[in-house]
């Protein structure tokens, strides 16, 4: 029986792979049991972690440190390619009020600790590592310990700090999460994140031209007029439908059926004269039973040669006399303006005469299943182009070391690039929804096992020890005050939905374990979109911070 012996505890490539597995399918299975509706998801599997660890399970050190760092580039550049469609605009949108609410969690937990460190005269070089755990911040972490180096200084408290306090630092996000739901939540904050990706961005509505102003003007003049942006979808007039064109002359008495934003409904109303009553916007409408000479019908686009470029360079509307009111793009709905760049798995509502959609269909491809396959290549480029990034030195003046963005950082701000941009370099970025949750799976798991076997050697002999009850207590507080105070202060204060609320804290914290548990809680991706737009910014401050409390205060 030595042979099952050594599948389990010789280090070899097979034993790693094994060892891990096993840690991960455990952590999965057991991470799907509820106590009072509440399970940890894949969380757990960083808690098998730590249980293998003790037990005496290891894996090679290399190995561990490649798995590891592997696991979390693969997680966090996917969820840049997730978010980077949308990043963008929400941070125009929302960003800045964001980052500043999520500064403020990293004041708060710092001046907690600095506090603690001062008022039980504890070492700054052990704190600081209770301060990294406490905020579940790996980076930060390396940091500072690079900076105890070369002061000379021991930094195995910092570690030791950082491995009793980043359990509690994962489930005390979560914790905080749910009594801010509990406490300060209603129903209609949750339903306002539901926005930013599973509702429309775009709002249809009906109008009567009872305007004397436009009368006998092109809709081109009438747009130009306008601040706001719109699409004419259908025109009726005298009984007859027809599919407008930017010369085509408006008449009072003609009914419009228009796509805008709801921003824009009050200037349109203006401009037209009257919004008719009925709602387009229901989830069930069938548009074809508008009219029996005009078709609605999504077409997806899948030809790689139609990747980057501009709707208007395409002048499907001269050639085919068609319109395309909407492109639906990982779930937000966009007005079709002429300067939208396509990307491949974009969904075009095209209006329009059946013949003239079928030959459209084909220029675009419309063929979903060539989109089913991931495209590797730019996912390996892209994570390569991240770990460079994230190693670039930069200097503060002050700071006797440079800083990185680090493994997380670097492959994160590559991944928003190029999912918002790379369709402009002619990048295949697209991947489909499924695809892109097994990868940040995979990734996510992958972490957490390495985490928590490295951790579990010595982690209940640190816990059980006087030092080390005082650094969990210290290292809950820091976690959960500063993300309850900020969560509440977001959504009863700020105006914030819940859903971006708590991507904001996730993404202050460095807590992606926290994030895939509001993911699977909260509808749309406002977590994920907020957790994106916070975490770069956060994770700097939270690296230069560690480096500033070791220089200075030790």
């Amino acid at each position: 029986m030595n042979w099952i012996e050594s599948l389990f505890f010789d280090h070899t490539p097979l034993q790693a792979v094994i060892v891990m597995s096993v840690i991960i399918a455990a952590g999965l299975g057991l991470g799907k049991i509820k106590v009072g509706g509440i399970g940890l998801g894949v969380t757990f599997v960083f808690f098998m972690g730590i249980l293998a660890g003790h037990l005496g399970f290891s894996i090679d050190p290399a190995m561990l440190s490649y798995a590891q760092s592997f696991g979390l580039v693969l997680f966090v550049y996917e969820l840049g390619l997730k978010v980077g469609p949308g990043f963008f605009s929400s941070f125009r949108s929302g960003g800045v009020g964001l980052n500043l609410l999520g500064l403020w969690v990293i004041l708060l937990g710092t001046l907690m600790a600095v506090s603690f460190c001062f008022i039980f005269s504890m070492p700054m070089s052990d704190m600081i590592g209770v301060l990294c755990g406490a905020t579940t911040n790996t980076p930060a972490l390396g940091a500072a310990q690079q900076a105890l180096e070369q002061l000379g200084l021991s930094a195995q408290g910092a570690a030791l700090g950082c491995a009793v306090t980043y359990p509690l630092g994962v489930v005390g996000v979560i914790l905080a999460m749910i009594v801010v739901r509990k406490l300060f939540v209603r129903p209609s904050d949750i339903r306002r994140g539901v926005s930013a990706d599973e509702a429309d961005h775009t709002f249809v509505a009906g109008f009567s031209v009872e305007n004397p102003g436009i009368d006998g003007l092109t809709i081109r003049d009438v747009a130009k007029a306008a601040k706001g942006r719109f699409v004419i979808s259908r025109l009726w007039r005298d009984g007859t439908v027809t599919i407008p064109a930017g010369d085509t002359v408006l008449r009072s008495g003609d009914r419009l059926l228009v796509v805008t934003t709801d921003d824009e409904l009050p200037e349109l109303r203006i401009i037209f004269g009257r919004q008719e009553d009925r709602d387009y916007n229901a989830v069930d409408i069938d548009w074809n039973a508008l009219d029996s000479d005009v078709v609605s019908r999504h077409i997806v686009v899948t030809r790689p040669e139609i990747n980057g470029k501009r709707l208007g360079s395409l002048r499907l509307r001269n050639s085919y006399d068609i319109n395309i009111s909407r492109v639906t793009r990982a779930g937000v709905r966009l007005l079709a303006t002429p300067g939208l760049i396509l990307q491949l798995g974009d969904r075009l509502t095209v209006v329009g005469d059946q013949k003239a959609i079928d030959a459209v269909a084909k220029l675009l491809g419309n063929t979903e299943a060539t989109l089913r396959d991931p495209n590797l290549a730019v996912i390996f480029i892209g994570m390569v182009l991240g770990l460079i990034v994230g190693s670039i030195p930069i200097v503060i003046p002050g700071i006797s070391m440079p800083v990185r963005l680090g493994l997380a950082g670097g492959p994160m701000i590559v991944g928003i690039l190029l999912g918002r941009f790379g369709p402009r370099l002619h990048l295949v970025t697209y991947t489909t929804r499924s695809a892109n949750l097994m990868l940040r799976g995979i990734g996510l798991s992958l972490y957490l096992a390495c985490l928590g076997l490295e951790s579990g050697a010595g982690f209940f002999d640190t816990i059980m020890c006087a030092d080390g009850l005082a650094w969990i207590s210290f290292g809950f507080l820091i976690t959960i005050v500063p993300v309850i105070i900020m969560a509440a202060w977001a959504v009863r204060r700020s105006g914030v939905d819940f859903g971006s609320a708590c991507g904001m804290v996730c993404g202050a914290m460095a807590n992606p374990m926290a994030l895939n548990y509001a993911n699977d809680t909260l509808p749309g991706d406002n977590a994920a979109v907020a957790y994106a737009t916070v975490y770069p910014l956060g994770m700097f401050v939270r690296v230069l911070l560690s480096q500033i409390l070791v220089l200075v205060l030790s």
